[in-house]
């Protein structure tokens, strides 16, 4: 199929590969966007197409319901999205020109594990959203798990991602400790954005001598300039840990917060920013988020990389 660029399948099932080796038989040897929406597969069918598509630039995965491992080789990939799947797996093997890898409102099903593993991906810019689930989600860097109080060396960092997103509860005390563990693996984010996940039980909550105890998180202190947290609560954890980073990012300049329905007032966690320590020198904007998933794909797949505000759905304003 030569003349074909851009497929988008839906509710649909594929055809066996089984047997069919990938080569001249078949092939999309212009393929460059590769959509795939509720389609069964196997691992196989997915890695056939990868290899049968030798210029592909975009991938995009949504609602997938089956077990996938999705281990990224290829020469072209520039943006992988993968939009309320379970992929048990997400390695990234070889992939000299991707630059974003996006995994939104991802799950697992009781008992399962999503790993993402990073290898050679030297453009990487956009990662998102990394959950910090210690029970059903890991982050390997090279060929080391990041876990809280992880020593970080130059194999387990990722310094080509500046912009960075990761879904934390901070209501359960083992996800959130190991926040610092991750941050030091991405020492030159400039953007980062927090979504704060929602837990049935508290596990017990992090003040903020622990994030003053936790040590120095090189990219807090001198890189990040623009934090966005969604779905803010205001309660006593997330505030700690944003009157940690006001108080210590040298270098931020913009903070964005976007107040979960239903929670507190824009008011009332106005009035406790403003007592922060440099909260007068940063831009600080307090909207209702909404999450907008009609258009991410589009947009999130747009090159050149820009500003990780895709995810968001502003009803107005230019921050």
């Amino acid at each position: 199929m030569a003349t074909l660029t851009r497929l988008h399948l839906r509710l649909w099932k594929f055809p066996d590969t089984a047997g069919l080796p990938p080569g001249p038989g078949v092939s999309f040897p212009n393929l460059r966007e590769l959509g795939l929406c509720s389609v069964l597969m196997e691992t196989r069918d997915l890695d056939f197409m990868l290899d049968s598509s030798p210029v592909l630039e975009t991938l995009f995965i949504e609602g997938n319901l089956f077990t996938l491992r999705l281990r990224l080789v290829s020469q072209s990939l520039r943006c992988v999205q993968i939009i309320g799947s379970f992929l048990e797996e997400i390695f990234v093997v070889n992939a000299p020109r991707l630059e974003r890898l996006i995994n939104l409102e991802g799950w697992t099903p009781h008992g399962g594990c999503t790993k993402v593993k990073i290898g050679h991906a030297p453009k990487l810019q956009l990662l998102a959203y990394l959950q910090l689930d210690a029970g059903n989600h890991v982050l390997e860097v090279g060929n080391t798990i990041i876990k809280a109080g992880t020593r970080v060396s130059p194999r387990t960092m990722v310094s080509s991602v500046t912009v960075l997103a990761l879904d934390v509860r901070f209501g359960v005390r083992n996800d959130a400790k190991m926040i610092p563990s991750l941050l030091r693996c991405f020492p030159n984010v400039e953007t980062l954005h927090i979504k704060s996940g929602k837990c049935d039980l508290s596990t017990g909550k992090l003040n903020l001598k622990f994030w003053h105890d936790s040590g120095t998180v090189e990219c807090v202190r001198s890189c990040v300039k623009r934090l966005i947290f969604h779905d803010f609560r205001g309660d006593r954890s997330e505030l700690a840990f944003l009157k940690y980073f006001v108080e210590t990012a040298s270098v931020l300049k913009q903070v964005v917060i976007l107040l979960s329905a239903g929670s507190t007032s824009a008011e009332e966690v106005h009035s406790k920013v403003a007592k922060f320590k440099r909260a007068g020198e940063i831009s600080v904007a307090l909207v209702t988020g909404c999450s907008d998933l009609q258009g991410r794909y589009k947009r999130g797949s747009e090159f050149p990389l820009g500003d990780f505000f895709f995810l968001l759905k502003f009803p107005s304003a230019n921050y």
